[in-house]
């Protein structure tokens, strides 16, 4: 029965003895939801007892807190609401709600590992909701030297705990890592160079989300490879492995699930999209460096005329323009497709982030439009609509054609 899950996620949540925390995320098909993400979990507040509900959309977090006797009323708010995912986690066993394709509720309980806590987190201030939590022992954080052996962050490394903590945020807001279908997820890290943000994410489905999850990653740099090879023993991952190889060269066995390129230089940013878009994969996060490819193109067009005087004005159009026609063919071959921020800009003006889940179908008519709208007022040709060929050039063919 439909009511049957809600009244099991009822029974652990108002559960004053057992109930450690309900997320609750993604949306059932196109339904609108006013939250991206809700997280309820019980804090104690002057030694008094209350459920706290956290509401994330894109740019805001909002906190409540409700005693026991006000908590039933909110709870049946939000499950009247059509999330796709929920897990309701207690101290012996986490129910978990998913819906299949037609709406209906599958529900599936897991136990509680031997070596997780056997007693319930009341503390009011977890640190903004970390994925890495900043005061607990961590042995991918030790083992890379950002926290040392009490579990604390180094101050001197505060600034990269800080991005991966935001890129696994990334990773985790695209509500893509619950509906993976099959295991090991396959993960592809182009232009990799250090890795550690891969790595981070590898050390985060395994070892946080226990999703088997697998990495490979590609750099020309063989100093680099044979360095990350040896930090992937180090840290006793078995699964993650570093190969010399050009993006656009490389020939992956099976096809990745989460393709990354995390600071690519130039074209090479384009050339992991493709391999993403080529391997239908599930998810592509990208997050550009500098742009010259469609820089050389451009010329002044009336009434842009003025930007072009200045060559960094001129330089920060192109960069603007080449990672929204990426953005676009995204959209045009199926990505559900946003442009946010990576990290604060005082740590560098190269902090965008292209993140695209594979969710709708290919060709969007109003998509191709824009595409070529703009593409047609500048002359140009992004290098990414030159990888794809002529299966992009057909899509754009027949989006384009009048409908008789």
């Amino acid at each position: 029965m439909d009511s049957d899950y809600k009244e099991q996620i009822k029974h652990i949540v108002l559960d004053d003895e057992q109930f450690v925390r309900l997320t609750m995320k993604g949306q059932i098909r196109e339904a609108l939801l006013p939250w991206r993400q809700v997280v309820v979990r019980p804090v104690l507040i002057k030694s008094e007892r209350y459920l706290q509900f956290s509401y994330f959309t894109q740019k805001q977090d909002i906190t409540k807190n409700y005693r026991s006797s006000e908590a039933g009323a909110k709870l049946d708010e939000l499950l009247a609401l059509p999330f796709h995912a929920i897990a309701a986690q207690c101290l012996s066993e986490t129910l978990h709600v998913q819906f299949s394709k037609q709406g209906k509720p599958v529900v599936h309980r897991n136990p509680t590992s031997e070596a997780a806590p056997r007693n319930v987190d009341l503390s009011h201030d977890q640190r903004k909701n970390l994925l890495l939590a900043a005061e607990q022992p961590d042995a991918f954080l030790q083992a890379t030297g950002i926290m040392d052996v009490q579990g604390k962050v180094r101050p001197t490394m505060q600034a990269k705990f800080t991005q991966i903590n935001e890129f696994l945020k990334l990773l985790e807001h695209t509500d893509e890592l619950q509906r993976f279908e099959s295991t090991p997820v396959q993960i592809l890290d182009c232009g990799c160079g250090s890795a550690y943000l891969a790595f981070a994410a590898y050390h985060y489905l395994n070892a946080v989300r226990h999703i088997p999850a697998r990495l490979i990653g590609i750099d020309v740099n063989e100093t680099l490879i044979r360095k990350d090879n040896q930090q992937s023993a180090q840290l006793g991952f078995s699964d993650a492995c570093f190969q010399q190889s050009a993006i656009i060269d490389y020939a992956p066995e099976t096809p990745p699930d989460i393709v990354l390129a995390l600071h690519a230089c130039d074209t090479a940013t384009d050339e992991a999209i493709f391999q993403g878009i080529r391997a239908g994969s599930r998810l592509i996060l990208a997050a550009p460096c500098c742009h010259h490819q469609l820089h050389e193109q451009l010329h002044a067009v009336a009434p842009f005329a003025p930007i072009f005087q200045d060559g960094i004005l001129k330089k920060r159009l192109a960069d603007i323009l080449t990672d929204t026609f990426r953005a676009l063919i995204l959209r045009i071959m199926g990505y559900k497709t946003d442009v946010v921020e990576f990290i604060a800009a005082e740590h560098t003006d190269k902090n965008l982030m292209i993140r695209a889940a594979r969710r709708l179908p290919h060709g969007n008519a109003g998509y191709v439009r824009e595409y070529l709208d703009l593409k047609n007022y500048w002359g140009v040709t992004p290098y990414l609509e030159t990888l794809l060929g002529e299966s992009f050039a057909q899509v754009l063919r027949q989006m384009s054609l009048p409908h008789l």
